[in-house]
């Protein structure tokens, strides 16, 4: 059986987050059964579109909400906080499926095309296909970094080797902002008349070992907070 890989090719307009009106995504497997995405119109083969027009993509919340119930569902597999996968796909991408960052990260959860890999994702636009492959990243580093969600998520923005490297949250302005600006939206604070109003986050541990990180009573059982 051939080994399937997947090679993501951009020109340096569509490595932007989606802004561009004018390209859409097309998707075409060569001999070797490697699988490309291009914004191209590919010739001579085979292909195709994964990534409509801008202007079928709807900016309002129904994308959220239809996938309200499977975000809940994988996490609920993966043992990871179905809110905590929200408030990065809201960070990451706006809930735009066809974001492209200018470092090549694609889709909702925003993940690189090693990671894509790592995880069998055929196409990265696919909001399902996606989140699955973002959840279960999301449970390996909370895994690799013995439960840290502040390591966790220094990991998701800037990679688990810079996070090792540096012994914690690597000093990047962007890494830290990006940790700060989850922790917030996932606590759920609130400013009112200057003043603040945290929610707790609950560390779990469940019956095979695994660390959870909730803000919600829905799982409160063997717990402590921080």
């Amino acid at each position: 059986m051939k080994r399937v890989f997947i090679l993501i090719l951009f020109f340096l307009y569509s490595l932007a987050l989606v802004s561009t009106v004018q390209s859409a995504i097309y998707k075409f497997v060569d001999e070797q059964g490697v699988i490309h995405f291009t914004d191209v119109v590919p010739s001579g083969v085979d292909y195709e579109v994964v990534r409509p027009d801008r202007s079928s993509f709807n900016k309002d919340s129904s994308l959220a909400e239809s996938l309200s119930s499977y975000i809940d569902r994988i996490c609920r597999k993966y043992s990871v906080d179905p809110e905590l996968v929200k408030k990065i796909i809201k960070v990451e991408s706006g809930w735009n499926p066809y974001a492209v960052s200018k470092k090549g990260a694609l889709g909702l959860m925003q993940l690189m095309p090693e990671t894509l890999k790592q995880f069998g994702v055929i196409n990265p636009f696919d909001p399902y296909e996606n989140i699955k492959a973002g959840v279960r990243y999301l449970r390996y580093l909370i895994d690799r970094f013995e439960g840290d969600l502040r390591l966790a998520l220094a990991a998701y923005n800037a990679g688990p080797t810079t996070v090792d490297r540096y012994s914690g949250v690597p000093p990047y302005n962007e890494t830290r902002q990006y940790i700060k600006t989850i922790l917030y939206r996932y606590n759920k604070k609130t400013i009112s008349n200057s003043k603040k109003r945290t929610q707790k986050i609950y560390r779990i541990y469940l019956d095979d070992g695994t660390v959870m990180f909730t803000n919600t009573s829905v799982y409160l059982r063997d717990l402590s907070s921080f």
